[in-house]
């Protein structure tokens, strides 16, 4: 049978000498070629002094977006949340009440809105299909953690802070 492509190598079945046997010239092969990497450039990033240029598309942690008067953009029509393969955000709607007019844009708002980053693919899925540009994905990646459930985003996480509101250690 002829091979495909012409990539095979023949397989050598003689015997090893003494020298192959010790493995020497392999060993020496492999130092050289470490010696090589030694003096070379490395493509290391000194972290904490350094920080890695991401790239433009980078997609990080959500972010829920608020108007130029401080109110919620967010109107609760769920189509982030059904757009998401991963099925990481869950949210419930509520009509807004008399007098909350400073507080959300329209008459309904998400009264809970989570994101459950351990689920999350980061793909844009959500930033791409709301119609109110609601929820977008900055340059921050999510931090570590020991805690599961402290992966699970609320409202208040992924809200901007309005002026003059200090965020919450």
């Amino acid at each position: 049978m002829q091979a495909l492509t012409n990539r095979a190598k023949p397989v050598d079945r003689r015997p090893m000498t003494f020298v192959e046997r010790m493995y020497l010239p392999a060993i020496a092969k492999g130092m050289a070629i470490t010696f090589k990497h030694i003096f070379q450039k490395k493509e290391v990033v000194s972290y904490p002094e350094q920080k890695r240029e991401f790239s433009p598309v980078f997609r990080g942690l959500h972010v829920l977006n608020r108007d130029a008067e401080g109110r919620e953009n967010c109107t609760a029509c769920g189509l982030c949340a059904v757009s998401c393969p991963a099925e990481a955000i869950t949210m419930e709607g509520a009509e807004r009440k008399p007098g909350e007019e400073h507080l959300y844009r329209e008459e309904k708002y998400a009264a809970r809105y989570e994101i459950n980053m351990l689920r999350c693919i980061f793909c844009g899925f959500c930033e791409e299909a709301c119609p109110k540009d609601a929820i977008y994905l900055t340059e921050t990646f999510a931090p570590s953690n020991y805690k599961r459930e402290s992966f699970i985003y609320g409202k208040e996480d992924l809200l901007i802070p309005m002026p003059g509101e200090k965020k919450k250690a």
